[in-house]
Formats: C-alpha cells, sequence, structure tokens
C-alpha cells in the first residue's frame, strides 16, 4: 500500500476514514492467516474483528514506520493462540468438574457403605453375646479361629459353628432394613 505512513500518522491521530481504509486493505490478508489456525469461518471473522478493534484502541501507541502488516499477524495469532488456551483451560476445568462428579459419587457410595455398615452392626448387635464376641473377633479384629479359641478357651470346631451361625443369621435379617 502506497501511502500507508500516511494512512497509520492519520490513524493514531483518530481518524476514522484511515481505520476503514486500513481495515479494507487488510482484513483479507488478516482472514486468510486467522484460516490457517481456525476451520471454522465465523471463528475467524470474530478474529479479523477482535484484531482491527484492538488496532484502533491502541493506535495510540502505533508508530509512523510501524510495520502494520507484521503487527496484525502477530496480534491475529496471539488473539488465537489465546482462545486456544482458554478452550484448553475450560477443558481442563470441565474434566476437574467431571472427576468432581465422580469423586461425589464414590461419596455416595461411601456414604451408603457406612449406612450398611451401621445397619450390619445393628443385626450384630441381635446376636447372642458369645457369638457376637466370637463373629467380631474373627470380622472385626481379623483373629483366626484358632487364636479365638484359644483365647476364649474354646474349640475351633465351636468357633467355627458360632461364625457360621452369625453369617446366617446376618443373611437372614441383612435386606430388613
Amino acid at each position: 500500500m502506497e501511502d500507508e505512513k500516511i494512512h497509520i500518522k492519520a490513524l493514531i491521530q483518530g481518524s476514522k476514514d484511515a481505520y476503514t481504509i486500513l481495515y479494507k486493505h487488510y482484513w483479507r490478508q488478516t482472514y486468510s492467516f486467522s484460516r490457517l489456525y481456525l476451520k471454522d469461518t465465523k471463528e475467524a471473522e470474530e478474529v479479523v474483528q477482535e484484531v482491527f478493534i484492538r488496532i484502533w484502541e491502541s493506535r495510540a501507541m502505533l508508530q509512523e514506520n510501524e510495520n502494520l502488516k507484521g503487527l496484525l499477524f502477530i496480534i491475529t495469532r496471539n488473539i488465537i493462540f489465546n482462545q486456544h488456551r482458554k478452550r484448553l483451560n475450560e477443558t481442563a476445568c470441565k474434566m476437574a468438574f467431571l472427576a468432581g462428579m465422580e469423586q461425589s459419587y464414590d461419596i455416595e457410595k461411601e456414604i451408603e457403605a457406612n449406612n450398611l455398615s451401621e445397619h450390619i452392626d445393628r443385626i450384630i448387635a441381635g446376636l447372642p453375646p458369645r457369638r457376637r464376641e466370637i463373629f467380631n473377633l474373627s470380622r472385626k479384629e481379623n483373629k483366626s479361629y484358632k487364636e479365638i479359641a484359644l483365647l476364649l478357651n474354646i474349640s475351633e470346631k465351636t468357633v467355627e459353628n458360632q461364625i457360621a451361625e452369625s453369617l446366617k443369621y446376618l443373611k437372614k435379617n441383612l435386606y430388613s432394613l
């Protein structure tokens, strides 16, 4: 463009006519450049609009000898990269949100497990005292049948029978919520 320096000087001084001339001259090149990075034509058009808005808003900082074409391409590239970065951040946020949702489901499962555990404890409380003691030593304190037999001075067979009876009682009463 022949009179580019004159138009840039006029733009710096706030000339809307100079801005329009520069816009019409560089719009197609800026659009074509943005299409190298963007598939969507509407998105490319929006980027071009954003580029020229930034030119207008920062016109006071332009230099008369500025390579406007180079500046336009730098601004275009930065806007596109910032949009991509923003999308990546949004995607990361969505993924974090979804992960949080999955964790909330885990929390719900944990609450259900706690409720079930409390229900089982209530059922176990209904066992005769000696059977309940044997069952708790086995299941809650992880003692072997032999350890329980030695501790309570009973036979291993008695421990085995008491555990079997406890499990039958649990199965029978587990679904009576």
